[in-house]
């Protein structure tokens, strides 16, 4: 079967259309030839304070100037309200008040609570709402993993927690042994492992041996499960590794912008690598792949993290500990480095990790991963103009003809959210499953109006 989109009948490019190198991917990497290796102060005593010195004797006492009247005699103040001469007493509540102060304060604290965890709540259902940054419908609830940090920890904690389950793994690529490297995790306690499909893909497709090499130094031989090229996702079996440390599992959509993040792999070889830095950006449209007929698009997760070929299917993981991305991509600026690949420039992108579970859970259960598809093909190339996308074909019996899609059609938005270009809208789409209903906003001859549109599946 060709995974490329041209035979994809979805919200794909157009025949002709250019496919914008936006990213490449970060696996099939050849790895290094060489290995390298990496070649107190006392406590501080605070200075003491010298203690204040009594004031020199001065001279006695002066009797004023003659011609000054005398100073008035010396008097103690009281308060403004106290009758001169009187002690100030308390006053004292009557007894049948404590009874109902401290009733009163019951009544607040209860309600106090109450209200916070209503405030609570609802800031937790919002930063969890089904959005653009990630698919909906997500459940973990069937993956045996580990609970995330009780709190946010360092880097140096994340690391101790995460890299006995991170792995490195080596593949054939056009006929070399182990003309790849990439890197992945441990999904469940079942000995499956989450890579990138472009890790793996030309030894899957050749019957290449395929290894994991674990954080000592241990390696396993594994074979592929399944793979989404559409996703650039692939699911390994590794037999004998159940005793390997599972990852835990968080949420990409409730990430932050700007908040701390820590990147795991096997970076140009180098196993058990760790970088940190933050996230630089949510939602972000991308695609991979040098050509149409290897690329995939991905609402990714932007990092500043370092990332290097051979990070690719490596988690992205928040200060808890948990796995919130699937590392895949790296801007380019055409610069190029020893093994012509570019490298780090400060720019990464991952896989939101709610995306990585369906994936994963259609192809533990299939054997094959489904994506949604409307049966349109827009435009993806050219100038962009970064006012929506337009259809440049609609494909008969197909949901977007159902919806009355027509060509020509602008669309600038989804369930509310704009897009701005083929890309944009293709990524959008693939947030959501097969059998879903989606609102397109369009502009047709000038006028705006919504659509509603099922969402068909394709396997890819």
């Amino acid at each position: 079967m060709n995974d490329g989109p041209e035979n994809d009948p979805d919200a794909t490019p157009a025949p002709g259309s250019a496919v914008p190198e936006q990213t490449q991917p970060i696996g099939g990497q050849r790895p290094a030839a060489e290995r390298w290796a990496p070649p107190g102060q006392g406590p501080v005593t605070p200075a003491s304070v010298p203690a204040a010195s009594a004031p020199p004797p001065g001279p006695p006492p002066t009797s004023p100037p003659s011609g000054y009247p005398p100073p008035p005699p010396t008097q103690v103040l009281a308060p403004a309200h106290a009758p001169s001469g009187h002690r100030l007493e308390r006053a004292r509540p009557p007894g049948w008040m404590w009874p109902f102060v401290a009733l009163l304060a019951l009544v607040v604290g209860a309600g106090s609570g109450i209200l916070g965890a209503i405030a609570y709540s609802s800031w937790d259902d919002d930063s969890d709402e089904p959005g653009a940054s990630s698919p909906s419908n997500v459940d973990y609830s069937d993956l045996t993993t580990q609970p995330p940090l009780q709190k946010p920890g360092s880097v140096a904690r994340v690391a101790q927690e995460v890299l006995p389950s991170t792995v490195q793994i080596i593949a054939e690529l056009d006929g070399v042994e182990a003309g790849a490297t990439g890197s992945g995790f441990v999904l469940d306690d079942q000995g499956h492992i989450i890579t990138n499909n472009h890790v793996v893909a030309d030894a899957a497709e050749n019957d290449g041996p395929i290894e994991i090499v674990d954080q000592d130094g241990n390696r396993q031989n594994a074979t592929v499960v399944g793979r989404s090229p559409v996703y650039d996702l692939a699911v390994l079996h590794v037999a004998g590794a159940e005793d390997l440390k599972p990852a835990s599992l968080g949420r990409s959509r409730t990430l932050r912008v700007g908040e701390p993040v820590v990147a795991i792999g096997a970076p140009l070889g180098l196993s058990s690598t760790v970088t940190s830095g933050i996230v630089s950006a949510l939602n972000r449209p991308v695609t991979t792949g040098s050509t149409a007929d290897d690329s995939s698009y991905i609402n990714a997760v932007q990092t500043d993290a370092a990332i290097n070929p051979g990070n690719s299917g490596g988690p992205l993981v928040n200060l808890q500990g948990q796995v919130v991305g699937v590392n895949s991509a790296i801007a380019t600026n055409g610069g190029g480095s020893i093994d012509d690949e570019a490298g780090n420039i400060g720019v990464g992108f991952a896989i939101p990790v709610e995306q990585v579970v369906i994936t994963a859970d259609q192809i533990l259960e299939n054997g094959e991963a489904q994506y949604p598809v409307i049966g349109a093909r827009v435009q993806t190339g050219g100038p962009a103009e970064f006012d929506g996308a337009t259809v440049d074909e609609v494909i008969p019996d197909s949901p977007a003809q159902d919806a009355g899609l027509q060509n020509g059609d602008l669309i600038t938005h989804v369930n509310g959210d704009r897009v701005t270009d083929g890309i944009a809208l293709i990524v959008a789409i693939r947030t959501h499953q097969p059998g879903e209903t989606i609102e397109f906003t369009i502009r047709r001859d000038g006028d705006e109006q919504t659509i509603q549109v099922t969402l068909d599946g394709e396997v890819g």
